[in-house]
This record gives structure tokens, C-alpha cells and sequence, in this order.
């Protein structure tokens, strides 16, 4: 299991919803597509407009926190802006990772906007099987 059921989630995005997009001192969400391909699962954040160096993955525990920051362009002084509708500021995004998951092999990687981490399962949680071995004697059983 990836993650746990976030109470706040659904507030987050009613609160987003009738307030508009993000601003410098509230910004938007990080939308998120989660899934599980064999022995890992794949965690895509879209992040369009953000370099590598803005971006910042941290795990503690089982806490595994995506940070990011989209910075206005840097604009010549003769340059007048007339719409601005794409969020700016910083971006978070904070997942409960199951004890089952191996966190010390995370995998990142940065294309097209798109952050996708592959989260391994660990040996331990995955299904082995358990050979059985025959007694030397047989009991008789009654009834």
C-alpha cells in the first residue's frame, strides 16, 4: 500500500476549487497519478516549469515529502505583464509510505515537466513460497 487516506485531502482541493488557482503566499496543488507496476510503485507529480535544481525529495520514517518551486521568469525592464494565470511559489506534496515500501531505493527522474519516482516493494513484503517437509511418522487420528 502507497498510501494512507488523507482526512485534509478533500478539504484541500474544495478550499482550491472555490478559491481559484495559487498565488506567491498560497500556492496550488501538485496533482499526482499513483500506481503499481510489479515490484514498485510509480509516483508521477506534474511539474511543468520547474528546473531540477528547484526540486527537493526528502524521506523521514515513512514520510516521503516532494518539494518544488516555480520562479517567475526573469523579465527585461521594457517588458509590461498583462495576464499572469500560472501559479508561482513553492509547491508541496507530503505521502505516507507503508512499512512494506524499500525507501532506500527510491528512484527519481525529471522529463517534460513530469517528476516520476519509482518506490521499490522490500524483499520482506513480497510473497515467497514455504516449502513443507514430511514427518518421519504418521499419527492416527480419531474421531
Amino acid at each position: 500500500m502507497l498510501m494512507r487516506t488523507d482526512p485534509f485531502r478533500e478539504l484541500d482541493r474544495l478550499t482550491q476549487h472555490l478559491m481559484g488557482p495559487g498565488t506567491w503566499t498560497r500556492p496550488s496543488t501538485m496533482p499526482m497519478d499513483a500506481s503499481r507496476e510489479g515490484d514498485e510503485y510509480v509516483v508521477a507529480f506534474d511539474l511543468p516549469g520547474v528546473t531540477t535544481d528547484a526540486i527537493d525529495i526528502d524521506v523521514e520514517r515513512n514520510i516521503l515529502t516532494v518539494r518544488a518551486e516555480r520562479r517567475p521568469a526573469t523579465k527585461a525592464d521594457d517588458v509590461q505583464m498583462e495576464l499572469s494565470e500560472r501559479p508561482l511559489g513553492v509547491f508541496s506534496r507530503q505521502l505516507v509510505l507503508a512499512d512494506t515500501l524499500d525507501t532506500e531505493h527510491i528512484k527519481a527522474d525529471y522529463d517534460a515537466g513530469v517528476l516520476t519516482l519509482r518506490i521499490p516493494i522490500a524483499e520482506r513484503a513480497k510473497p515467497r513460497k514455504i516449502s513443507v517437509s514430511a514427518g518421519s511418522g504418521r499419527e492416527k487420528i480419531s474421531g
